[in-house]
């Protein structure tokens, strides 16, 4: 994960570096997922949101796909 420049989103890459979408925050100020690429299959079933924080959408991909997120090097979690 890479937060975006305006920090309300982040991409989301797997380790080969191929996009798989990004989670970005909705109007009601939650966060939602939005697959794209190989995630599109990868991620089918599973709820792409409303989540009330990063840590809870995360949460819900390592669950879904039984990976692991993180974010890039020298980056901060908000």
């Amino acid at each position: 994960m890479t937060p975006t420049d305006d920090g309300k989103a982040w991409d989301l890459t797997d380790l080969l570096g191929c996009s798989m979408g990004h989670v970005a925050e909705t109007s009601d100020q939650q966060l939602a997922i939005y697959p794209a690429g190989q995630a599109l299959t990868t991620m089918a079933g599973m709820s792409h949101g409303p989540y009330t924080s990063l840590d809870a959408a995360l949460a819900a991909i390592e669950k879904h796909t039984r990976g692991v997120c993180r974010l890039s090097p020298g980056e901060d979690q908000p």
